[in-house]
């Protein structure tokens, strides 16, 4: 789906920083503002293409010269590996999300890459256009539980916490008076997602809250920006999912097999299949209280050995 780099106005005060093609580690980010207060909603995978955002948003809106704060609505480094560059800003995330922050330092996302086979040029092909050096992470300094309100001048944002589904704390931004919402990796728009953390239950529970806003102007964590039909989507391919993982578990397959027997005619256009196989691990985790979900490291297996067939 072709759409345009750079930032967008979604709504008054309101913008979208965008990152064509919206695959692996190409995220959006927002921005918020209101007279001289600013915040911004993420940071990008790297240094060099978060200053470029930067000086995007300070070119076009002036206040955005200076950040007053910063919400991260999730863990994932493609959201806050960027982090430090935003100065004096109140970094600001939910609970779960700044536990998981914690864990993983950007340098090991490639430092062992070139020794780990198969799976390590898998990785490279996903994330070795970015650049890790120099990272330095900063982590939030107020968290929230459940739902937490923030004021930007006079303009009301409402954070609201629906992980764990994509990762563990993963957070909406709604700015309900314009009817904009910010929805970090609860939708990839044009692209399969992948449930790093779930239950997959709770995520489509994400977006019958998401439809019961009734936003009319949704910005994705990746992917351009959509509407309700796109959330629509998202529900009926994890719901079609299930009833087809189900089937698969019952009949003794492996997620990996049931990847790689499911057509998916309805989202052929989806970028990022292989993550299919994580998603549907997933679900069997679900289904068989003996199978823990897939850690990241297994993940990325599973989805190196589906890649060359999808």
């Amino acid at each position: 789906m072709r759409y345009a780099k750079g930032l967008q106005e979604v709504g008054d005060g309101l913008y979208a920083y965008l990152q064509p093609d919206g695959g692996w580690g190409w995220s959006n980010a927002g921005l918020v503002v209101d007279g001289e207060r600013t915040l911004l909603i993420d940071t990008l995978f790297d240094l060099r293409l978060t200053e470029e955002m930067l000086r995007t948003m300070r070119g076009a809106v002036p206040a955005a010269a200076r950040i007053d704060t910063l919400v991260n609505t999730h863990a994932n480094g493609d959201h806050c590996y960027g982090n430090q560059l935003v100065g004096d800003a109140v970094i600001v995330a939910s609970e779960r999300t700044a536990q998981e922050m914690t864990e993983l330092p950007p340098a090991a996302l490639v430092a062992q890459a070139p020794q780990m086979g198969e799976l390590g040029e898998f990785f490279l092909r996903c994330f070795g256009s970015f650049d890790f050096d120099g990272i330095e992470l900063a982590l939030p300094q107020k968290t929230f539980s459940g739902e937490h309100t923030i004021l930007v001048g006079d303009r009301e944002l409402t954070l609201i916490e629906v992980g764990p589904a994509h990762t563990r704390g993963d957070t909406l931004v709604h700015a309900a008076a314009e009817r904009v919402l910010f929805t970090g990796d609860i939708l990839f728009s044009g692209a399969h997602p992948i449930a790093w953390a779930g239950p997959v239950s709770n995520w489509i529970a994400a977006c019958d809250r998401i439809i019961a806003l009734a936003p009319q102007a949704i910005v994705p964590g990746h992917g351009p920006p959509s509407e309700l039909a796109a959330v629509r989507e998202l529900k009926a391919y994890f719901e079609y999912l299930y009833d087809e993982a189900r089937t698969r578990h019952g009949e003794g397959m492996t997620p990996l097999q049931a990847a790689r027997s499911l057509s998916l005619d309805r989202w052929a256009d989806w970028g990022e299949r292989e993550r299919l196989v994580v998603n549907l691990a997933n679900i069997y985790a679900e289904l068989d209280s003996n199978r823990d979900p897939p850690n990241a490291l297994q993940g990325f297996q599973a989805m190196a050995e589906l890649a060359p067939s999808v």
